[in-house]
């Protein structure tokens, strides 16, 4: 009787299709640009300026279609999705030769809703120094609100003993030279 031997089989990868498509990707509550590297009819390979953990579930989105994703695999900042669903490969191969992709948007990241594409770190920096004059200006208008209370607070209680010394020195003034 011979022994079996169990031959390993290899499972077979789905094809891929090559591919350079900027789409937008949820993480929980937070959005973020991705690129989509390649496809197949279950999975993406997806660039992205975050950081994806491994199970982690996020949505991506390119123009109407919208694919759910868990986060199989990572490795710097390319990621390796499992879709819920198939995923509609020829809209998005489709979608990704009408419309050209910029390569150097990998290395900056934009968003693409705002008109002129400037990277957003812009925007958060012009943000951060407005909140910085707003408490600036708060702050001074506090100040100046304190200061004129307590000048009048000081005015109100000098007022009586002034008008005394007032009262006093008029008083003086009136009498004759001979009695002083």
């Amino acid at each position: 009787m011979g022994m079996r031997q169990a031959i390993p089989t290899l499972k077979v990868r789905e094809p891929r299709i090559k591919t350079f498509v900027a789409a937008r990707m949820r993480l929980g509550a937070r959005w973020t640009d991705a690129f989509i590297l390649n496809v197949s009819s279950r999975g993406l390979l997806v660039r992205s300026s975050e950081l994806l953990d491994r199970g982690t579930y996020v949505e991506l989105r390119r123009d109407d279609k919208v694919i759910v994703a868990r986060v199989v695999w990572r490795s710097g900042s390319c990621a390796g999705l499992r879709a819920q669903d198939r995923v509609p490969l020829e809209a998005i191969v489709t979608s990704a030769a009408s419309r050209p992709a910029l390569r150097e948007a990998v290395a900056v990241p934009y968003d693409r809703r705002r008109p002129n594409g400037r990277p957003r770190e812009h925007e958060q920096e012009r943000s951060r120094l407005r909140g910085r004059a707003m408490e600036f200006i708060s702050v001074a208008i506090v100040g100046a609100m304190l200061s004129i209370t307590l000048f009048s607070i000081v005015a109100e209680t000098l007022d009586q003993p002034f008008a005394r010394v007032r009262s006093a020195l008029i008083g003086q003034a009136s009498l004759p030279a001979e009695s002083k």
